[in-house]
């Protein structure tokens, strides 16, 4: 047998074991409930082939990384490769120095975002993040390449994900520049989705919005959820949902750490949602101040917190953006 036919009967195996694997992601996703306000989205996780965006990804901890690729001249490798691109679980894709600098994020995370996100036919769509391309992908083959723009600052991510989008079929727009600043030439959006942690939001997204727009992004460990009614001003509450994403780069201020929680209970300190207060009030709230806010208002669930962008000042709440409990943003 020719290297040609070996070649092309290694792809054909490839190709069946990513389209079960594929067909079984789309089972697991569909039985976390991710997309049951928008089910719509299961047609694009059960077209778009996430493998094509992951030609080799990191398996194991930051240290010690085993580098899994589609092209290992190992049969089992390979396979190991393919059902890894279908697991719902975040993949590493490029690392420097033992930091982590791009990932695939978990499908199932994304068909929630994506839900979340609240699309309609016709809209145009900022993605800040470009990744892998896969997310980008997904977007586009709802709404079309031409009402779709991904953003990323480095030049070696927006490139590899204009490949991977080409090879899957899709043409959206991948721009390289810094994410906080938008993509002003291809505004007017009506959702903004982003990929990565902020610690405020940058008022270019707002004036590249159309009024009623939706920005979806992670904050602190959570989604905010925000509408825009014009340039100065947005707001909006967060998501039941947690998320774990790297920051925003190119931004210039640095993130502060969380403080020492040595004098709190072992349990709180270790709680999600209390976790999320500290992230959301750092700079405004002691570790003992949120500890016994977190108990006299019951152990708030996200979805009681929000974010108000109002002209130059940006502030968190719990209920109400006007009520007693509100901590300023950085801006």
């Amino acid at each position: 047998m020719s290297a040609h036919a070996l070649h092309e009967g290694r792809d054909k195996d490839l190709d069946e074991l990513a389209a079960s694997a594929r067909a079984e992601l789309v089972r697991v996703i569909e039985a976390s409930g991710a997309w049951d306000s928008d089910p719509v989205w299961r047609e694009a996780f059960e077209a778009v082939p996430r493998h094509l965006f992951v030609p080799y990804y990191y398996a194991g901890a930051v240290t010690g990384r085993q580098r899994l690729w589609g092209e290992s001249p190992d049969r089992r490798t390979r396979e190991r490769w393919v059902r890894g691109a279908y697991a719902d679980a975040p993949l590493a894709t490029r690392v420097r120095d033992g930091e982590l600098l791009s990932s695939s994020s978990q499908p199932s995370l994304m068909a929630a975002m994506l839900a979340g996100l609240e699309v309609e036919d016709g809209h145009s769509v900022l993605e800040i993040g470009a990744g892998t391309g896969y997310n980008a992908a997904l977007l586009a083959h709802r709404l079309g390449d031409a009402l779709v723009t991904t953003v990323d600052l480095d030049p070696e991510i927006t490139e590899s994900a204009r490949r991977h989008l080409a090879a899957a079929g899709h043409h959206p727009a991948v721009v390289t520049g810094d994410g906080a600043r938008g993509v002003p030439e291809r505004a007017p959006f009506d959702r903004i989705i982003a990929t990565c942690t902020l610690t405020s939001v940058p008022r270019a997204w707002l004036a590249q919005c159309r009024p009623g727009a939706r920005i979806l992004t992670p904050f602190a460990t959570g989604l905010a959820a925000l509408t825009v009614h014009d340039a100065e001003h947005a707001e909006g509450r967060f998501l039941h949902t947690s998320a774990y994403f790297v920051p925003l780069r190119g931004e210039s201020r640095p993130e502060p750490g969380i403080p020492h929680l040595g004098a709190l209970p072992a349990r709180t300190r270790e709680h999600e949602l209390f976790r999320f207060l500290l992230e959301l009030t750092q700079g405004s709230l002691e570790p003992q101040e949120a500890y016994a806010l977190w108990e006299r208002e019951g152990r708030p669930v996200r979805e009681r917190y929000g974010i108000t962008v109002s002209g130059d000042r940006e502030w968190a709440w719990l209920d109400e953006p006007t009520g007693p409990y509100a901590w300023p943003l950085p801006v």
